[in-house]
């Protein structure tokens, strides 16, 4: 529930999202339950490439729904009270990377925030924008966080707190 469920689901380093169709209520998405469909969160997928894949599933799902209220074969479910988590308003101040967590918290942030508002880091003073990632090696220690370890066509190679990232 609330303003920005993609990315939360993509920072937290869930597997799964989905989309649900229910009855309005007076809380925030609150109501009765009418479908639900759960697709898989890729090792690429961006918040854009996650909301389009959501959209197409909910309007297909949306369609279904619709057809089974017309034919009265729809069934409300409550929801359930617990594990409901609040996704909160992305704050712009989130997109800046911190290279000392690990490279994985790394890589969900910046695909997290492509496009919107895009993840960020600084280098002598000049802010670079970083659009695409993918974990080199998930563990280990590499020298100074932030420090390039390597660059060249395939990316620029990065030591994390944990790892070595790729952005490119």
């Amino acid at each position: 529930r609330g303003a920005a469920p993609i990315q939360r689901a993509m920072l937290a380093g869930d597997t799964h999202t989905g989309v649900t169709i229910m009855r309005m209520a007076a809380g925030l998405d609150t109501g009765p339950m009418l479908a639900t469909a759960r697709i898989a969160i890729g090792a690429q997928d961006t918040s854009a490439s996650l909301h389009a894949s959501l959209a197409d599933l909910g309007a297909k799902l949306l369609c279904d729904s619709l057809a089974d209220i017309a034919a009265g074969r729809a069934h409300e479910t409550e929801q359930p009270a617990e594990g409901v988590t609040y996704a909160a308003k992305i704050e712009k101040a989130e997109a800046e990377v911190t290279w000392q967590e690990d490279a994985a918290a790394i890589d969900r942030r910046v695909r997290a925030f492509n496009p919107r508002p895009v993840a960020q880091t600084h280098l002598e003073g000049t802010q670079l924008r970083l659009w695409m990632s993918s974990v080199l090696e998930p563990a280990g220690t590499h020298g100074e966080a932030g420090r390039v370890l390597a660059h060249g066509e395939a990316g620029i190679d990065v030591a994390c707190g944990a790892g070595i990232l790729r952005v490119t």
